[in-house]
């Protein structure tokens, strides 16, 4: 009886685990207040220079993150120094005001597309940076510091043929 329920518990944390996540790091942001020139740095090596990858930035909210939106600048540097800069904005809420993501309570967690079927052609130190660009509708000057956010996250996944 205790191999049996041995065994079940490892089949169950086995089939739980999600093979296709390669690297899964987070950073947390200090007091819930993302300060506009804290820019969050992620570094992966090691990766498959063959297989397509899927990359996700994972946003961590609570119900004080005052915005329906969020706009981020993401910036890949590779091995040999070239930089890929995006401008992202993803919905984090419904029309009706409910938060959008995963989790129960107060903390939402949000997976949010970044790159989609990207090979890493060179070994080396890949490196994600990450920056909130929110500002106020008229305002052209950014969020000194942006409430509600408590962890970025870069999630590196190999995509599904």
């Amino acid at each position: 009886m205790r191999n049996l329920l041995y065994s079940l518990m490892v089949v169950l944390l086995t089939m739980s685990c999600d093979r296709s996540v390669v690297r899964s790091e987070y950073r947390s942001v200090q007091g819930g207040v993302w300060n506009r020139d804290d820019v969050l740095h992620f570094q992966f090596s090691g990766l498959d220079t063959l297989q397509s990858h899927d990359i996700y930035i994972n946003v961590r909210n609570d119900n004080t993150f005052p915005f329906s939106n969020l706009f981020l600048i993401a910036s890949m540097t590779t091995p040999q120094g070239e930089v890929l800069t995006d401008t992202l904005e993803y919905a984090m809420a419904r029309p009706d005001g409910t938060w959008m993501g995963k989790g129960m309570g107060s903390v939402k967690e949000n997976k949010l597309w970044y790159k989609e079927n990207i090979v890493f052609p060179n070994s080396g130190v890949y490196t994600i940076d990450v920056a909130h660009a929110m500002r106020k509708n008229g305002n052209v000057v950014g969020l000194e510091g942006l409430q509600g956010i408590t962890d970025i996250g870069v999630e590196i996944s190999k995509s599904n043929p």
